[in-house]
């Protein structure tokens, strides 16, 4: 009896790995289908095309501006010690401070409460562009942390594994909107006193790079160049509290499993259109480098803001959808933010090959955040200025706009891979 269980188990386990590899080839159709079909939608979407706005002459003398404050090799610049000391402020700015750190404490709680921050300073004024990116790059920061509790990638980590993972998400996304939302607020305040409050800057200890934008912002809403600056200084200030950290070295970015999130497609950030249900985006190849994570920056703010389909179209899903960190909320007949399919046996590949989208009742698993992840308290952030080098100067050039943008199909290629890795995974273990 117990021999026949054991050859029935086998047989089984033998027919499970035939099937996979009987769907290779099928994946290997889906991505030639996706290609074909990822640039006739591009072409659909491309035009027409919005200007970016891009002023060479002003970039360059904000270029020169940022150059003087750059020490010299081991002497403080003077700037950064009048920063250090702090310029005495009045009693009106005395109040603003005390408001914008209050609120920035409050919406910092979980990446839905900062995200849905970033929406409604651009909603206040459309002009801070960098906002709106913010918002749909930090809607993907979600759906990243929920994706860690997901049918498809719940087999693929040990929950160790995935805490570290999520702390790397969630820092980032914390230390961003720390940095970033203070100044988005010094502009709104700016705005209602009809004068300048970036003198303030210091008192969140915002890098000096950011302030000549900001200066310069307030007198000429040259926007294309405050967004390439905010993405510049953000990811620089990323670089050495998390990126470069030994802890998230050690525990994330040298694991196994961090390559196999970028094997499976899931840097890939995307934008919800809402006609139809397709996405546009791009795909981030390597997390750890900085100069990629800018120039990829770069590149979603063009296409975001340089094409007005999707300028539209994005807008309209952010404002109509709220952000959950549940893929369903940007392809319900194939996402669910309920339990509701077969559970850990289920072999997730034949499904998502042959079908576009899933019967209710064996759709993906896609928790919404709080769900899964509680709002997550931090150490305290170190205080320094990263400006330290001219290596930054490079990256102040007008963005381009991606040509290849339409991701629907290469979204669910990745989505394809990573039912492969979850499918073996099952079967092996």
């Amino acid at each position: 009896m117990t021999s026949t269980r054991n050859d029935s188990s086998e047989n089984q386990h033998s027919g499970s790995i035939v099937q996979i590899i009987r769907s290779i080839p099928g994946a290997a159709l889906e991505v030639w289908r996706g290609k074909q079909a990822a640039w006739h939608a591009s072409a659909q979407l491309r035009h027409p095309l919005r200007d970016l706005n891009w002023n060479a002459d002003t970039a360059a003398a904000l270029q020169a501006e940022v150059e003087k404050l750059i020490p010299a090799t081991g002497k403080p610049s003077p700037a950064r010690n009048n920063q250090a000391q702090r310029a005495l402020v009045c009693e009106e700015d005395c109040i603003i401070l005390e408001e914008i750190k209050t609120l920035t404490q409050q919406q910092n709680r979980s990446n839905v409460s900062r995200t849905a921050a970033y929406l409604e300073c651009y909603e206040q004024y459309p002009e801070l562009h960098w906002a709106l990116l913010a918002h749909m790059v930090s809607r993907n920061g979600g759906y990243h942390m929920t994706d860690l509790h997901s049918d498809l990638m719940h087999n693929l980590q040990n929950q160790k594994d995935r805490e570290h993972m999520y702390r790397l998400l969630e820092r980032c996304n914390a230390l961003i909107f720390q940095d970033a939302y203070p100044q988005l607020q010094l502009y709104i305040h700016s705005r209602r006193l009809g004068r300048s409050c970036f003198h303030l800057l210091s008192h969140f200890h915002v890098s000096s790079f950011m302030t000549p934008f900001w200066e310069r912002f307030w007198l000429e809403r040259c926007s294309s160049i405050l967004s390439v600056a905010l993405i510049i200084n953000e990811q620089n200030y990323i670089e050495s509290r998390v990126v470069q950290h030994p802890y998230f070295q050690k525990e994330v970015l040298s694991k196994p499993a961090f390559h196999l999130h970028n094997l499976a497609g899931l840097n890939h950030i995307v934008f919800p259109l809402a006609q139809g249900g397709g996405l546009v985006g791009r795909v981030i190849e390597h997390f750890g480098k900085l100069n990629e994570r800018i120039q990829f920056g770069k590149g979603l703010y063009a296409l975001l803001f340089g094409v007005e389909q999707v300028l539209q179209q994005v807008l309209d899903f952010a404002r109509t959808v709220p952000h959950g960190g549940s893929r369903a909320e940007y392809w319900p007949d194939l996402f669910t933010r309920q339990h509701e399919g077969p559970g850990d046996h289920a072999l997730y590949t034949d499904a998502l090959l042959n079908e576009e989208w899933l019967p209710e009742g064996q759709r993906l698993y896609s928790p919404e955040l709080l769900t899964v992840w509680g709002d997550t308290p931090y150490e305290p952030i170190t205080r320094h200025d990263w400006l330290e080098t001219r290596d930054c100067l490079g990256y102040l050039t007008a963005p381009r706009r991606p040509w290849l943008f339409e991701m629907s199909h290469e979204h669910r290629y990745g989505m394809l891979k990573t039912a492969l890795a979850h499918d073996v995974q099952a079967i092996t273990h």
